[in-house]
């Protein structure tokens, strides 16, 4: 098949490009490179420089794909700075977006898979299912609600397949593609970066949340996992309309188990700060992936923090700087 990943230059869309060359499918890449880096773009795929903003950048892009499926990776994805700054996520992740829609159903796309959120759940202490309460916690996790919508009409009205993936804390490397964020906000890297002395000290913010140690507790989920993922979903759209599925382990771990993760797979002593809450921090986030692993037939390989933190620092070693400027 002939494969638009738009966003394919960024952390997961590069893994997710690499699987698909692997699996024998011709592959584009289309990124402004704003967030990505050209380095995470798989050799094998085809390099598209544009924008979602710009709807001739996204028609010319489909015109040369001449894509069978589309791959949308392509956000702004820090959940404090959307509470900061709404209009620019609601611009970046949700208007871009129906640009690209409108084009998939202009050139006649038949499958798109979505890159989503466990932010769009209310915070429970159950691990959540798909049926679990819907109430994103800050301006982020709502986008990506507006996104899924828009996708259910879509396929209402225009027949657009689509699969939804929402997606818990993505983490980890895969073979020369790591996480690389600027500024970087993920807990993982942040730690790891203070392991490597690039920064002084980690911030833990809340300590008073309603769980065991005080702290956050997240789902943690490897990249090759998630990318294994979405290539399952491509192949379930082939005989299916839509699907929406959590991906995650079911396991929850806390800052400070991350933390002391973190030290034991560097080997390095670092100093932990305390401050307050950020505003739209659900306390837990946990996935049931049962749904994923039944219709996707989907099994995540890294199961254990100690595997997926170590995979990270592995890269960090490797890459103290990220991907070169």
């Amino acid at each position: 098949m002939n494969i638009l990943v738009v966003g394919g230059a960024g952390y997961i869309g590069g893994v997710v490009a690499q699987q698909l060359v692997e699996a024998g499918h011709e592959v584009f890449v289309f990124d402004n490179l704003v967030k990505g880096h050209h380095q995470a773009v798989p050799e094998q795929a085809r390099f598209i420089s544009g924008d979602l903003v710009n709807m001739d950048d996204i028609n010319q892009a489909l015109d040369l794909a001449q894509a069978d499926a589309v791959f949308h990776f392509a956000a702004l994805i820090e959940a404090g700075e959307s509470m900061k700054k709404p209009a620019l996520y609601f611009r970046a992740n949700v208007s871009n977006t129906l640009n690209l829609l409108e084009s998939c159903v202009t050139h006649n796309v038949k499958r798109l898979v979505f890159s989503s959120t466990a932010a769009v759940f209310a915070a429970s202490d159950a691990p959540l299912t798909e049926m679990s309460p819907i109430q994103p916690a800050n301006c982020y996790g709502e986008t990506k609600l507006m996104v899924e919508q828009m996708l259910r009409w879509f396929n209402s009205v225009h027949g657009l397949r689509y699969g939804v993936l929402r997606y818990f804390n993505a983490c980890g490397a895969y073979g020369p593609r790591g996480e690389a964020h600027t500024p970087e906000t993920h807990l993982i890297p942040l730690t790891l970066q203070a392991a490597t002395g690039q920064r002084p000290y980690i911030t833990v913010y809340g300590t008073d949340y309603p769980t065991p140690d005080g702290t956050c507790i997240r789902d943690y989920i490897h990249i090759y996992d998630l990318a294994t993922a979405h290539l399952r979903a491509l192949d379930y759209l082939a005989d299916h309309e839509t699907i929406t599925c959590n991906l995650g382990t079911g396991t929850g771990y806390s800052v400070r188990e991350v933390i002391d993760m973190a030290r034991k797979v560097s080997g390095k002593s670092f100093e932990v700060r305390e401050s307050e809450r950020r505003p739209g921090d659900a306390p837990r986030l946990v996935a049931s992936s049962d749904l994923a692993r039944r219709e996707l037939d989907w099994q995540p390989r890294y199961t254990l923090l100690e595997d997926m933190v170590g995979s990270a620092w592995e890269w960090m070693v490797r890459h103290p700087n990220g991907y070169p400027s």
